[in-house]
Parts: structure tokens; C-alpha cells; sequence
């Protein structure tokens, strides 16, 4: 392997994965959010980034090509996971959650079995749009644990009257959470759609694959 700023840039990704769990194991709230969501932007810019970098200067290789799609897969996969533990395993997240990583799993297997095959199963554009939206929902979510925190902490002690009249926005300024509460709602509903537009795109590009490969995995009936 060759120490190129793409492939370093491919490297760190790889490195900030396992620091997306991390930092809630050794980090309270909302630090532990604050980084999260820095490290999972950064990691997400680098996948733009080590990609074009690496055609402009026609740095690609053979480790870019391998670890790039495994870093973008491990980074979603566990970000998922992440919001998922921290949403109190709210439906309308896990759902949408399983169904992407069902079809990650699903596309990878596929492409193991076929080995030289796989070229079958090269990236389409579906494929690439999937990828954007899963990383903008999921830049989203993130953000909103960030503001759900600061308002739930502030709100503590309210009965529920006073927590609905706060999300409801009749009094949230006059506590100081005016600007929270609404960046808490709207990067949160946004998140939320985004993410199911996402599995929406991510089954969509999973049935095609499975089309495509479909022809290699049928059986030789010829005897």
C-alpha cells in the first residue's frame, strides 16, 4: 500500500468507526454527542474526498478501491446502530435501520459468492444517491441528540404539561430554548424522513443487484 492522501484519508475512516461508539462509553451527554457528530461529519467528508482526490491525481489503487467501500459500509452501519441505542429503540428508526443494514449485508454477500463475477454488481448511480442521503439523515440524527439533550436536561423537573407547552413552542423562548427546542424538532423530523427515503433507496438498489446477480446464481441444470 502506498501512504497517499487518499489512501490516509481511507485509513481514518476506518479509524473513526469504532470511535463512534466509543466516545459515548467514555464521554457524558451532550459531549459524547458533540463528538460524535464531528466525527462522523469529518469521516463523512473524507468520503468524498479521498475519491476525488485520488482520480485528480491519479492516486487510485488497489487498497482504495478494496477499504474505501468497506469504510463507508462499517461508518453508516455502526452510526445506525449508534442512534438507534441512543433513540431509546424508537420504531420509526430501527425499522429503516434494519432494512439498510439487512440490504448492506445482503449486496455484500452477494458479492463474495461471486467473486470475479461481482464486476456484475459495480456501483450505480441509485447507489451513490442512497449513500449521500444515508450520510446527510444520519448527520441529522445526530444533531438532534445534540439538542434533544440540552432541552431535555434543561426541562428536567417539568411536569409533562409544561414539557408539551416547551415542544409546542409557547414557552420555550421565555425558558431559553426557544432556537433548541426548534433545531431539536426539525433536524429530528427531517433525520427521521430522510433515513426512511434512505432504506426506500437502499431496498431499491438492493433488489437490483440481486437482479443482476440472479443470472450467476442460478443452478447448471444442464447434466
Amino acid at each position: 500500500m502506498k501512504w497517499t492522501i487518499p489512501n490516509i484519508l481511507t485509513i481514518g475512516r476506518l479509524i473513526a468507526v469504532p470511535l463512534l461508539p466509543i466516545v459515548f462509553l467514555f464521554f457524558a451527554r451532550p459531549w459524547a454527542d458533540w463528538y460524535a457528530l464531528v466525527v462522523f461529519i469529518v469521516a463523512a467528508v473524507t468520503d468524498y474526498v479521498d475519491g476525488y482526490l485520488a482520480r485528480a491525481w491519479a492516486q487510485e489503487s488497489r487498497f482504495g478501491a478494496t477499504m474505501d467501500p468497506i469504510a463507508d459500509k462499517a461508518l453508516v452501519l455502526t452510526a445506525l446502530l449508534v442512534i438507534a441505542a441512543y433513540s431509546g429503540l424508537a420504531i420509526w428508526i430501527v425499522l429503516p435501520s434494519g432494512i439498510i443494514i439487512f440490504r448492506e449485508v445482503f449486496v455484500s454477500g452477494l458479492r463474495e459468492t461471486l467473486g470475479d463475477k461481482a464486476k456484475a454488481l459495480k456501483v450505480t448511480r441509485i447507489g451513490k444517491w442512497k449513500t449521500t442521503v444515508q450520510m446527510v439523515a444520519l448527520t441529522l440524527l445526530f444533531a438532534k441528540g445534540v439538542f434533544e439533550h440540552y432541552v431535555g436536561m434543561q426541562s428536567f423537573g417539568m411536569d409533562d404539561a409544561l414539557f408539551d407547552q416547551i415542544i409546542e413552542g409557547e414557552v420555550a423562548d421565555h425558558l431559553g430554548l426557544g432556537w433548541k427546542t426548534t433545531a431539536m424538532i426539525w433536524t429530528g423530523n427531517a433525520g427521521v424522513v430522510l433515513l426512511w427515503v434512505a432504506a426506500l433507496l437502499t431496498a431499491i438498489s438492493g433488489w437490483d443487484y440481486f437482479r443482476k446477480a440472479w443470472p450467476f446464481l442460478k443452478e447448471d441444470t444442464d447434466d
